[in-house]
């Protein structure tokens, strides 16, 4: 993609409808999208991953997508200019047009949103500051792998958040991302509280009805 596609005065929304266009095939492997990113747009990936989190999404696919974001955070944690990503991952296909849908429904609300953001504080948006961004991150996609019901959401905000800071430097925002990263790992112990009620009782009814 043209590097212009990454200026921080570029809409993110832009960036996405770009993205969406070159994107056209039934079935997109890891790693085009990988390539059409560029290997270095950290922020695009992440929000990529992080936007099917944030609209009604395909059951399952917020594993898939956690596993993925894991690459982008690792890269950022060590510092690395360039996304490494295994043969057998970057092989691995998505629909295509479930990608290029959940897109197209996130990009009206970020349209709303995406003009508070702007280039502030940008050095809590780069490196060295990037490490923690990264472990951060990496936390957001080890929460999203874990099969615990209403867990998905906040993450998935916290994730986007991020991108979106890094996309447009936006220090401020990455800020406001830590408070949204005690929500998600609050809602972990929310979702495995229910989910565990809904066991138990699933279990006591069963008992009973047996009796």
């Amino acid at each position: 993609m043209d590097a212009a596609l990454h200026h921080p005065s570029r809409p993110t929304s832009a960036m996405l409808e770009d993205l969406i266009h070159a994107l056209d095939g039934q079935r997109v492997s890891v790693g085009e999208l990988i390539d059409h990113l560029d290997a270095r747009a950290y922020g695009l990936l992440l929000l990529v991953l992080a936007l099917p989190m944030c609209v009604p999404n395909v059951p399952g696919i917020s594993t898939v997508f956690g596993v993925l974001m894991l690459f982008p955070a690792l890269g950022m944690v060590v510092g690395a200019r360039r996304l490494w990503a295994p043969a057998q991952l970057r092989a691995k296909e998505i629909d295509g047009e479930v990608l290029r849908r959940t897109l197209k429904l996130a990009i009206p609300a970020l349209r709303r949103v995406e003009y508070l953001v702007r280039p502030r504080f940008a050095l809590l948006t780069q490196f060295p500051m990037t490490i923690a961004v990264g472990l951060q991150t990496l936390l957001m996609a080890l929460i999203l792998i874990l099969p615990i019901p209403f867990a998905n959401w906040p993450p998935g905000m916290t994730v986007a958040m991020t991108a979106l800071a890094l996309l447009q430097r936006d220090g401020l925002l990455m800020l406001l991302t830590i408070p949204a990263a005690m929500i998600s790992v609050g809602s972990v112990y929310f979702g495995a509280y229910v989910g565990l009620a809904a066991i138990n009782g699933a279990v006591e009814w069963l008992q009973h009805f047996w009796r």
